[in-house]
């Protein structure tokens, strides 16, 4: 159904039928999960805890406490791991002394052409380019049905047919479990989703985390203790160092997120270096251009209360908001520092200068085309108000650019008349 012919959306309904289903599916041993589209970079999973160490069963064990761990978490849902279910295997060995006495030679006990077919022949036809091979092998019913298999009659060297089940000997044991590596180094991985009133995992993760260590730490050390799980460090930057030693790696979302932020604060530190010093070449001062960034900080006043106002996660495109808004509020500065050197260069002093700027001169000259560019960026941020990716990006247009406009508009006059009051008298009195 369109999202326009239903009233709740789509993470709303999978958290109402979530429940009901997982405990439809628990009493028969399932685990059944709401798959949701991403809203960010494919990951294997929301919340995912990888662990490493030199003993996959000991990973194994220490998975399995940590899946527990995940389960009585609030919020957290749709756990799993990546240990198969450990599934019996049946080893059939040729009985050497009771094939020897009964006349069978070890090549006739041959099960390939029984389980995995053989090809006899080829079926040639006329308007067939390859030829079709038919093969001949037990039907997969039969397959399953061990019986049926030992039941099979080999023929022995005097030409009496000997059933299998005389001639070999039954090993039960289990199928080898899947090793998934990461880095080259065995890994297994535990997964989780968080859904609540917070459904960002990282609330999920700080959670589980707080946890982990009082407990785990009481345990000890080796894995084969009785099958206790074993102590882990967690790691939430960087892989293990110590391969040797069993460890946790947070990762997925996590990781992304802290990659995106860090990479973003770079951009952002790198912006702001370039704009003090193209402002820095266009007034020949290094003091200016730090009162004209000045206003930057005051973005975050509007920005986070209007992630609060609104119910808005603060994700990558608010940062990149953060930084649109760097420059849109310089060039406003910009605009009264300009107009306040003009008035000085024209004879009148500067506290007359900035009087003007702030409150008689601004509101009809400079005023006006500031307020005209911030509200041309607001308009256009409404349209994206409601994306469910860049919502962020319009949250921090909108509130940033309204409360740092309206603050800029007092407290770059007053900043830069406390900076250069005794710069330009002095300069006055000095020639």
């Amino acid at each position: 159904m369109d999202r326009t012919q239903r009233q709740r959306k789509s993470h709303e309904i999978a958290l109402a039928v979530r429940a009901p289903l997982q405990a439809i599916a628990r009493p028969h041993g399932g685990n059944v999960k709401i798959v949701e589209v991403p809203p960010g970079p494919p990951v294997m999973a929301p919340l995912v805890a990888e662990i490493y160490g030199i003993d996959y069963q000991g990973q194994i064990t220490a998975a399995r406490a940590l899946r527990e761990t995940f389960e009585q978490t609030p919020d957290i849902v749709d756990v799993d791991d990546s240990v198969e279910h450990p599934g019996p295997k049946i080893l059939l060995r040729v009985d050497r002394a009771n094939a020897a006495r009964l006349g069978v030679s070890q090549q006739s006990v041959a099960l390939a052409t029984v389980l995995k077919g053989e090809d006899i022949t080829y079926l040639h036809g006329e308007k067939v380019r390859y030829p079709v091979p038919i093969r001949l092998e037990y039907a997969e019913a039969d397959k399953a049905d061990l019986n049926q298999v030992l039941a099979l009659r080999v023929r022995s060297q005097n030409g009496n047919l000997v059933p299998l089940v005389e001639v070999v000997e039954q090993v039960n044991g289990s199928r080898e479990q899947t090793i998934h590596h990461k880095d080259l180094m065995p890994v297994v991985y535990v997964t989780g989703d968080m859904a609540g009133e917070t459904d960002s995992p990282l609330y999920g993760l700080f959670e589980i985390s707080a946890r982990l260590p009082a407990p785990w730490q009481e345990i000890g050390t080796p894995p084969t203790a009785a099958g206790a799980a074993p102590r882990l460090e967690q790691w939430f930057l960087s892989q293990p160092e110590n391969p040797y030693e069993f460890s946790m790696k947070w990762d997925c979302e996590w990781q992304v997120t802290y990659d995106t932020f860090r990479d973003m604060g770079i951009a952002y530190s790198v912006g702001l270096l370039l704009i003090y010093l193209l402002v820095v070449a266009q007034f020949k001062s290094y003091l200016v251009p730090l009162v004209i960034m000045a206003p930057i900080p005051l973005t975050v006043i509007g920005i986070l209360p209007g992630h609060a106002i609104l119910g808005a996660q603060f994700t990558a495109t608010s940062m990149i908001g953060m930084i649109a808004l760097a420059g849109i509020i310089v060039r406003n500065s910009i605009l009264l520092v300009d107009f306040i050197n003009q008035q000085v260069r024209e004879g009148v002093a500067l506290r007359q200068a900035v009087v003007r700027s702030a409150v008689v001169r601004s509101a009809a000259v400079r005023a006006k085309p500031i307020a005209l560019t911030a509200l041309a960026a607001m308009a256009g941020a409404f349209f994206i108000l409601d994306d469910p990716i860049f919502s962020g990006l319009a949250v921090s247009l909108i509130f940033g650019l309204f409360v740092s406009t309206l603050l800029t508009l007092v407290v770059i006059p007053v900043v830069y008349f406390a900076a250069m009051e005794k710069r330009i008298d002095f300069i006055r009195a000095n020639g």
